[in-house]
């Protein structure tokens, strides 16, 4: 593993594509808990894309998006959907607005694909960025792990890409 990975300067580095797995029904990562408290207390969620808990991520997405990469992410869900899911969907219209193409796949339509172990990243069909969570689903330590042998990122990029055909564009994906 290697505990110096930055995310922003991959997504930075690529020029074609770069896609988003997710696999977990529930995360508990830090940088979210105050804007998940406000959404459980609420019901409203941020979705300012120029809001300072959204802009950081605008700004990354529509930058990749305006050099021409590709970004897609594909979300894999238990339904009935947990609360945290609810709180994600709520939001994903800036992750929309920023420039990614989002999907979501129930669980039960993805039993009979073979899925790697944990979220990920691919940038540009080359290289793989695990998420490894806790079990409570905060970042474990360290949080990300780099892998570019071709057999790995090939495993990958093909369950991404079942997934993706399968999965509804989230215009069309309703809540369960």
């Amino acid at each position: 593993m290697q505990p110096n990975v930055s995310f922003n300067e991959l997504l930075q580095a690529a020029q074609h594509s770069a896609v988003h797995l997710e696999m977990r029904d529930t995360y508990g990562v830090g940088d979210e808990a105050d804007d998940f408290s406000t959404w459980r207390r609420t019901g409203q969620r941020d979705a300012d894309p120029a809001s300072a808990y959204w802009a950081p991520w605008v700004d990354l997405i529509s930058g990749a998006t305006g050099r021409g990469v590709t970004v897609r992410r594909a979300r894999v869900v238990s339904e009935p959907v947990t609360e945290y899911i609810r709180y994600e969907h709520a939001g994903t219209v800036v992750n929309v607005f920023a420039g990614e193409k989002v999907r979501w796949l129930s669980r039960r339509r993805a039993s009979d694909l073979l899925l790697p172990g944990n979220d990920l990243w691919i940038f540009d069909g080359q290289k793989v960025l695990f998420n490894h969570f806790t079990g409570t689903g905060d970042w474990s330590e360290p949080g990300l792990e780099l892998r570019a042998e071709p057999h790995i990122v090939k495993q990958c990029a093909d369950a991404f890409e079942a997934v993706w055909d399968r999965a509804m564009p989230h215009d069309e994906y309703h809540l369960l």
